[in-house]
Formats: structure tokens, C-alpha cells, sequence
């Protein structure tokens, strides 16, 4: 049944899912399913599958899956820009790039002060055109998901960078492993999760939010949600400001005053999640060897 699909812990997330609604697999021959990336102009999906080094994409119209990138360079992370773009966070070439219109792969940025990025993991794009990514070193720690290498940075930050100027900063620097990161609505806060628990015992598998200064800077770093099902990986808001954020057990989807309000149950830990789909309102799902999608009664942000 359907229904089954669905925990309700909160009567808000009544609203927000149809419990008859079907969850659809569309594809289920991945390593692990990362970095989804919706495409309206052309009703296709893009997303990583990390260990196999390749990109696939989804046809929405007519249901087929097909290569996209391979190699990929390890690809992890993918959204797109305000004009439409690709931009990929990749662990094999160290680098976050962008595929242009005319399907040439350029370098955005692939180091801060000299150094190479540890692997670029997720990333979003701020109106005003700066690009914001987290940068752990899972791409690094051994072969399966990029080239095993030392860090050069020696730590792992997220990084704001002007692709205009080639300008990169560092915006937040006390994460263990610096992970999935979205804007607010109004792009005055930034949420950033962090998965050091896959490298420090007893890790908090926390979401911070931090507020965003008028001049890029991050402040005020608190807690928004610790995770009750393993960790948080990749997530995305809906045009109300509810976070729909991957987990263990599924999609858990919170209310902006950051209490758990429901989960969307899936068979695999899930990685990822975007909003696609003509109307915004199918919530596409990256989970372990499979691409879901399950279509809400709400819409997704608009990021362009």
C-alpha cells in the first residue's frame, strides 16, 4: 500500500505528501546514487553514480535512462546555475566545474590559496551568481570514490567562489566533514550538514544553519536538527521552506522551525534529493543503488 510509504509524526506533514501517491523506481543498476540535478527545458534529470565514475541521465517523457558523462571524473554533487548550466562538484579531478552550452567542461575553481581541494561534494548557487560548496575528503580517503591522495589543505571546509573573478574563500571552517548545503528562501541563512561520523566516533549527525552576512559572511552557526536515522547527506527546500533531507530511513522532511514532521520511506539509504518534474512538485531521490521519484502536492524552490 502506498500509505505505508509515509510516517506522519506531525499533522503539518499532512499537507505536504498525498499518502496514496506511488514511490517510483526509475532506475536501479547504480554503485551509489548521488547529485541529482533537474533540467526543465529538456525534462531530463542528471546524477552521479560515484564508484562507476559516470553521470546518467533520466528522460522524463519517455522513462529512458542513458549515459550522460563517462568518465565523470568521479562526479558527486550537480546543480544548476542561473543560466542553466551544469555545475559539478568532482572528486577524481579534485575541482568544481561547469558544463557549458555547448558541452564543454570548464574549471570554475580546483584550489584555495595554491593548494588542491581534498573532492568537492555538494553545491548550490547563490542568486548573485557565487557558487558555495562543501569539500570533504571522501573523493581522497581511498580509490572507490575518486584517487586516494593526501589532503593538501589539510582540513575540510566550505568554500564560497565568484566565477567571475576566480575568486575563492573559505566561509566555514569547524566542520569534521562538511556535506550537503542549501540556502534559505530568502538566501539570509545558509544550512550546511556534517557527516564526521563516518570518521569520528560518536559524531553529532547534525544540520547547522548559519546567518548570511550582507557582505557573504557566515554567523551565528547553531544547530537546526540532528538526524534520527543515521546521518544527513544532500537536501533541498520546497517553496515554503520545509527541508526535505536525505537519511537513513528515507526522506525526512522538516518544518523551518526545525522539527521533524514526517518521512518518505524508501527500500536504500537515501543520498539525495531535487525537485523537478513540469509543476516543481516530484521529488526526485537518490538512494544507494537507485533513482526514486514520488510526486507531492507541493513545489519545490525556485532557484532560477
Amino acid at each position: 500500500m502506498a500509505d505505508e510509504d509515509f510516517e506522519i509524526l506531525d499533522d503539518r506533514f499532512r499537507h505536504r505528501v498525498k499518502t496514496s501517491a506511488r514511490i517510483d523506481r526509475l532506475y536501479d543498476d547504480c554503485r551509489w546514487a548521488e547529485g541529482p540535478a533537474y533540467f526543465p527545458a529538456h525534462r531530463s534529470l542528471v546524477w552521479s553514480d560515484i564508484p562507476n565514475d559516470r553521470m546518467l541521465r533520466y528522460d522524463e517523457s519517455s522513462g529512458a535512462v542513458g549515459v550522460f558523462r563517462l568518465p565523470s571524473g568521479y562526479s558527486n554533487g550537480n546543480t544548476v546555475d542561473r543560466e542553466g548550466r551544469l555545475v559539478t562538484c568532482e572528486h577524481g579531478g579534485r575541482r568544481v566545474s561547469r558544463t557549458e552550452h555547448d558541452g564543454r567542461v570548464t574549471t570554475i575553481c580546483d584550489r584555495f590559496e595554491g593548494k588542491r581541494f581534498n573532492s568537492p561534494n555538494d553545491v548550490v548557487v547563490k542568486s548573485d551568481g557565487t557558487i558555495w560548496f562543501s569539500d570533504p575528503a571522501y573523493g581522497i580517503d581511498s580509490n572507490y570514490e575518486g584517487h586516494q591522495a593526501e589532503s593538501e589543505i589539510g582540513a575540510c571546509h566550505v568554500y564560497c567562489c565568484d566565477p567571475r573573478t576566480g575568486k575563492v574563500r573559505i566561509v566555514a571552517d569547524d566542520f569534521v566533514r562538511p556535506n550537503g548545503l542549501a540556502f534559505s528562501l530568502d538566501e539570509k541563512c545558509l544550512f550546511i550538514c556534517d557527516t564526521g561520523d563516518t570518521h569520528v566516533k560518536n559524531h553529532a549527525p547534525d544540520m547547522r544553519v548559519f546567518d548570511v552576512g550582507d557582505d557573504g559572511t557566515l554567523r551565528n552557526g547553531r544547530v537546526f536538527a540532528t538526524c534520527t536515522s543515521g546521518h544527513y547527506d544532500g537536501f533541498r527546500l520546497d517553496d515554503e521552506g520545509y527541508i526535505w533531507t536525505s537519511a537513513s530511513s528515507g526522506v525526512h522532511c522538516y518544518h523551518p522551525d526545525g522539527t521533524l514532521i514526517g518521512i518518505i520511506k524508501t527500500p536504500e539509504r537515501v543520498a539525495n534529493v531535487c525537485f523537478g518534474g513540469p509543476k516543481g512538485n516530484r521529488l526526485f531521490i537518490c538512494a544507494t543503488t537507485s533513482l526514486y521519484a514520488v510526486y507531492l502536492p507541493v513545489n519545490g524552490a525556485k532557484t532560477f
